[in-house]
This record gives structure tokens, C-alpha cells and sequence, in this order.
């Protein structure tokens, strides 16, 4: 290639909004793509060990300018740990940020922590048992604390805290820090729903700035000037009576700009005091639409002069690169976009956008199962599991897999990787499972991602797939295989109900294969997707419907944000629940059908009569080919848990046979998606 024509070949690269380097300050940051602060759940008592710093490393690995982390770390006692938190009001913090910060600059990566203190929105049951303290005692409802009103002598107190953290940071070898308004104790001072004093902290704006302008003063003394130091900053509470209005967070913005202390803004929307808060504004999943508050941000950022980052739901890169060519952003912050693809930037780079696993918005990364993206297992495994699947010491075994659905998909895919032939077989006319059930719902379309990824890698690794073979096992052996990994996942558990004849499955409810009736009852007995997806479908249609499960609230299973949105449909359309009910029975009495239920609490029968009765149960495995092929196999169809823990290759010690069996996903057992590419992963990383 000749001089001239290698800018030709780079300026694609070259040209592109999100590879361009941006400076604040002294420091000069890669690109234009970070991720933002959260409690990412991986701390051990408080700290970043290695396990939470590998997390991070995989991004800055993947090309990534700046990993911000330690979403809602503690400066001060009475701020407790409530939700896996950092604690940066300790020294002992100070040499696990000095190795962070060695492990992320190795990479040419930027690492910055978020400090703050809860206030109200702790609880005084945790931790050290403190009360909660705050500008006023105004109960936070999702926290559920009555706060301590500060005096003077707990305002003095935490301002140092503020302070005291910074300089840890610093310390540290970090190369930056934000505080956090919103919620927490600075935005508690800010908003006047929830600062009503009369003294100098409270009434005016410039007096509900003071406490916020107080920190920022403490942490330039204690951390210096050569230390960036950002505020992520609500630009609107959105639409809540009371609270601050667009218009009066640039006015603020404005106040805190012109001290000369800040380096950037970090834009959140909306409140997190509640579950529909977080759910819907400041934290929106795939029920809401991609960058819901992109152009309320890039209206904020034209009224400042400091930079401005933001993140919410900017989960593609065409909307990431929209933001920073049209001046929006000056850093777009991709933080679950990277916990799907830490390697996002570095596909960017080389040209592969389109091998970038996407970010299906199904929050499962925010709640219990944090860090963990519903369809990427390795994300907050990296210590045993790997982003990028390498290519096999052994490559080339035959590798035969019975079912599309994802725990299938995820075999095919990292047996590609590994360089074996795979060969997957398909009942069905298309690829995806329940996955394309699940899609079905008003507001879930996007979990198609799923399986359209891997159908696009599959494409690319000469996976052969066959549609429409419901196999034998006399198909699968011509094939002569080396391994046989079975993932035909589970069909209805209804067996084991009385009366289970007269009721509709709910796949067959949400697949049409069974018509809607007139009214109808719809049977909750795994807290999970597919009953409320039942109930909206039938209340979409006009029918009446009513929703009974056995547990204590709506979809109990799934993580806060998943809950809050379907108690926001169930509300929408007008569905009546009721919970702590066991199904028991169901009868025919003329031309009704009555669903007998026990309640759990008081153990009183309820009776409801409908003309037709949906029942989610899970899923039994469908088995039948795994058990039928069993006696051929080495392994008798025995994965070993500790070979598969520990990443070694299967042991086939129980007699002489051709190949391997393994069964992945609702195969063994009912289970949610994660779950099922996890199996597939373990198992095929090691063949």
C-alpha cells in the first residue's frame, strides 16, 4: 500500500465522531465513548478488589476513553451500604484504587469514582445503623426512611467527608472524581421537594446551591487543582409537582459553573425515588425509546460552557455518533451498550460495527444479577470466562446441536469460534425459541437482538443450520458426532394440575395457537414474563381479563425495573390482580370454566369463573432426544459440574463411546435466558 493511499483506507476511522480525542482540562481522553458510575455489585466489604477491577479492565481493554465507577460510593458512616456500594470514607480504600487505576491506565484508559452521600435516601437499618440525615425530614418512599433534619454541625461534618473522599481518589492514582445530585444528599439540598428550611441552606436557589457549593470548595482544598472533579446533575425532575424544572437546573448549573470548580457535567433525567422513576426516566429500559432525554441534554448542554456527558439508553452506535457530531455530548456514555460489548470501541475501530452484540435494554444488569447482561455471561466473569472465545488447541470436532433457541444459538456460536464444524438442527421454521414469544409483548420487541446476533455470527463462523428437522436419534448419529449438545428447551409444566385439560397453556395463549375467549383468568406461578405478557395481550384486545398469582406482588422473579413496568401496564389497562394465590383445580360447570384458588395467607378458597383459564407454570425439559441418545454416548449425558466450573475440557470416563452428550438451558431445567447462554458458554468454551 503506497503513502497516498493509506489515508484513504483510515479516513472512514479517521473521520468518525467517536474516535476523536477530547481534553479537559490536562487530561486528554482517547475517544468519545465512556461509561458512567454504577454499583456494579462485584465489591467485597465495601472495596474494589480484583474481581470488580477485571469488570473494568474488559471495557478499557475494548477501547473504551474512560471507565467511571463506584456508583454511589459512601463518603461519610450515616450514608450505609444498601445496594453493594464502594466505601471511599476509609484510607483502606486508597491501595485497591492505586491498583485499579494502574490495571485501567495500562490500557490508555482514564478511570474516575463517584462519591457521594444517600441522605434520605439510605435506609437506618444498615450498616452501622445510623439515622438517616437529610435537609428536611421528608420520607424518601423507596427507601423508606424518616431522616434526621442536619444542623449546622452535620452539614460542617459531611462537607469535610466530601472532601476527605476526594483526596483518596487522588491518592488513589484515579484522574477524576464526580459527586452526585439527583436523589441524593446534594440534590436533596436543590430541590425544594425536598429542602423546605428557612435558614441559609433553604428558600432561595442561591441558598439550596450552598451545601452543593460547600462540597465542591472542601474537595478542590483537599484533592487540589490538577484533580478533575465533574457533578452528574439532574438538567430536569421531569414532570413532578414541586420539583425543579428545566429552566431552574440551568439557572443552578449556571451557579456551580461560574465558581470555577467543575470540570464537566454528567446529565441525568428525572427522579429515583421511586421504582417507576428510576424504571421509566433516569435508569429507561427497552420499554422506553433509544435516548429518551438525548435532546433535552443537548438543550442543557448549550446553556453551560463545561463539557457534558449523559447516559440513557444510547444503546446503538448510530445514536452515539449522532450525539457527538451534532454537539450534544461532548462524551456519550455507553454504560450497558459496553456491559453487552465491552469490546464495543474496539469493533468500532476496526471496521466491525455490525459484530457488535447489542444491548437489548432488558435491565438485567441493574438489579440482583448486576453486572450480568441478560445475553453476554462473560460481563462480571471475567476472571473465568472470556469476551473474545479463542480458537481451540484441538480445533475441528464434529459438534451436533438440537434446538434454536438461545442456549442452542449460544453453543453454535462459541463452538464456531472454537473452530469445530457445528451443525444445528430446528423444529421450527425459525431461529429464536421462546425468545420470539417473548417479543411478542408491547414492550420487550427488542429482545430479537438476541437472537439476531447470533444468527449474524453463526452466518459468519459456517455454522449449518437446518430449519424444520424435528430429529431422531438415528439423524443425529449419521452425522457421526464428536459432541452433542442438546438445547430443545421445555414444554408447558401443566401435568400436575387438576383439570389441566380444560386450561390454555400461555405459549400456546401468546402464539395464537389456542384463540383468546371471552373473559379469562390468567395464572401467575413463576413471577416471571409470560403471564402479565398474557394478561396485556388479552386486555390489548378489549377482553376482560383478570391476573391471579401465587406470589406476593407482580412478576416477583424479575428484576425492580421489569416490575415496575408491568405494574404500569396492568394499571394502563385496567387488569385487577390479586396475589398470594395458589391455583388448585380447574372445572367445568356448564358452559364456564371455574379456577379454584387457595390463598396462601389466609388459606380461604377463592372460586373464579371464566371462559377460558391461561396457566404459566415454567417448563418441564423436552428430554425425550437427550434420554434416547444417552446409552450411545462416553459420558452416559453427565456434564461434571467441577470441569465445567473450573473451564476444563468434559472427562469421558463412563464407557466407550463416539461422542459427548450434553444437555444446556430449559433442557435440564426452567430458566431464564441468561442462564441458558451461560450453560452454553462454560460448557463450549472448553471443547
Amino acid at each position: 500500500m503506497t503513502a497516498r493511499m493509506r489515508p484513504q483506507s483510515e479516513a472512514p476511522t479517521a473521520r468518525d465522531p467517536l474516535l476523536q480525542p477530547f481534553r479537559i482540562r490536562h487530561l486528554t481522553l482517547k475517544n468519545r465513548v465512556m461509561s458512567t458510575s454504577h454499583a456494579c455489585g462485584l465489591e467485597v466489604d465495601g472495596m474494589p478488589v480484583e474481581r470488580y477491577q477485571r469488570y473494568h479492565e474488559g471495557k478499557a481493554r475494548g477501547g473504551i476513553a474512560l471507565t467511571m465507577f463506584g456508583g454511589s460510593s459512601n463518603v461519610a458512616p450515616d450514608s450505609p451500604n444498601i445496594f453493594r456500594q464502594l466505601n471511599v470514607g476509609t484510607d483502606a480504600i486508597i491501595p485497591h484504587l492505586q491498583q485499579f487505576s494502574s490495571r485501567i491506565h495500562a490500557h490508555g484508559a482514564a478511570l474516575m469514582c463517584q462519591i457521594t452521600h444517600l441522605g434520605r435516601r439510605g435506609e437506618p437499618y444498615a450498616s452501622n445503623w445510623l439515622p438517616t440525615i437529610a435537609p428536611s425530614p421528608i420520607r424518601e418512599t423507596l427507601h423508606r426512611s424518616f431522616p434526621k433534619e442536619m444542623d449546622e454541625h452535620d452539614i460542617a461534618r459531611v462537607v469535610k467527608a466530601y472532601g476527605a473522599a476526594a483526596r483518596r481518589c487522588k491518592e488513589g492514582g484515579l484522574d477524576g472524581i464526580e459527586t452526585l445530585a439527583g436523589g441524593h444528599l446534594i440534590g436533596q439540598f436543590l430541590s425544594p421537594n425536598t429542602n423546605r428550611r428557612a435558614d441559609r441552606f433553604g428558600g432561595s436557589l442561591e441558598n439550596r446551591c450552598r451545601f452543593g457549593l460547600m462540597v465542591f470548595e472542601e474537595i478542590r482544598r483537599q484533592a487540589g487543582d490538577d484533580f478533575i472533579v465533574g457533578f452528574r446533575y439532574v438538567v430536569d425532575e421531569g414532570d413532578t409537582a414541586g420539583g425543579l424544572g428545566f429552566d431552574e437546573c440551568v439557572a443552578i448549573a449556571q451557579v456551580f459553573e461560574r465558581t470555577g470548580m467543575l470540570d464537566f457535567f454528567n446529565a441525568i433525567y428525572g427522579r429515583m425515588d421511586t421504582e417507576i422513576g428510576l424504571a421509566v426516566d433516569n435508569m429507561p429500559g427497552m420499554a422506553s425509546p433509544i435516548a429518551p432525554w438525548l435532546r433535552r441534554v443537548g438543550e442543557f448542554k448549550r446553556a453551560v460552557k463545561l463539557p457534558v456527558f449523559h447516559a440513557a439508553r444510547i444503546a446503538d452506535i448510530a445514536t452515539a455518533r449522532h450525539a457527538i457530531r451534532e454537539g450534544l455530548l461532548d462524551m456519550v456514555a455507553m454504560t450497558r451498550a459496553q456491559i453487552a460489548e465491552p469490546n464495543l470501541v474496539a469493533k468500532i475501530a476496526a471496521g466491525q460495527e455490525e459484530r457488535i452484540r447489542p444491548c437489548v435494554g432488558a435491565t438485567h444488569c441493574q438489579s440482583q444479577y448486576r453486572p450480568h447482561c441478560l445475553h453476554n455471561p462473560a460481563t462480571g466473569r471475567e476472571a473465568s470466562l472470556p469476551q473474545t472465545v479463542a480458537r481451540a488447541d484441538r480445533p475441528g470436532r464434529k459438534v451436533v446441536i438440537v434446538g434454536g433457541g438461545p442456549a442452542g444459538l449460544e453453543a453454535a456460536r462459541v463452538s464456531g469460534e472454537r473452530g469445530h464444524k457445528v451443525v444445528l438442527f430446528e423444529a421450527a421454521d425459525r431461529l429464536g425459541g421462546q425468545v420470539l414469544l417473548a417479543a411478542r409483548a408491547s414492550w420487550r420487541k427488542d429482545l430479537v437482538g438476541i437472537v439476531d446476533w447470533r444468527r449474524s455470527e453463526m452466518e459468519r463462523l459456517g455454522v449449518e443450520v437446518r430449519l424444520n428437522r424435528l430429529v431422531e436419534p438415528a439423524e443425529v448419529l449419521a452425522e457421526q458426532p464428536d459432541v452433542v449438545i442438546v438445547a430443545t428447551g421445555g414444554v408447558p409444566d401443566l401435568a400436575w394440575l387438576p383439570g389441566a385439560e380444560l386450561c390454555t397453556s400461555v405459549w400456546d395463549a401468546l402464539s395464537g395457537a389456542t384463540p383468546l375467549a371471552g373473559d379469562i383468568v390468567v395464572y401467575d406461578g413463576t413471577g416471571r414474563h409470560p403471564a402479565p405478557q398474557a394478561a396485556e395481550m388479552a386486555a390489548a384486545q378489549g377482553r376482560p381479563v383478570r391476573l391471579v398469582s401465587i406470589d406476593a406482588q407482580l412478576a416477583q422473579e424479575l428484576t425492580y425495573a421489569e416490575r415496575a413496568i408491568w405494574k404500569k401496564r396492568a394499571y394502563e389497562l385496567g387488569v385487577p390482580t390479586s396475589f398470594d394465590h395458589e391455583i388448585e383445580r380447574i372445572e367445568r360447570r356448564g358452559n364456564r370454566l371455574v379456577a379454584v384458588f387457595r390463598n396462601l395467607v389466609t388459606r380461604h378458597t377463592m372460586e373464579l369463573a371464566a371462559d377460558q383459564v391461561i396457566v404459566e407454570h415454567g417448563t418441564i425439559p423436552a428430554d425425550q432426544l437427550f434420554q434416547d441418545l444417552r446409552a450411545a454416548s462416553a459420558n452416559d449425558g453427565v456434564t461434571d459440574i467441577d470441569a465445567l466450573l473450573e473451564g476444563r475440557m468434559q472427562p469421558r470416563t463412563i464407557r466407550p463411546g463416539a461422542f459427548e452428550l450434553h444437555r444446556v438451558g430449559d433442557a435440564v431445567a426452567s430458566r431464564n435466558i441468561h442462564a441458558a447462554v451461560l450453560d452454553a458458554l462454560r460448557l463450549c468454551n472448553a471443547l
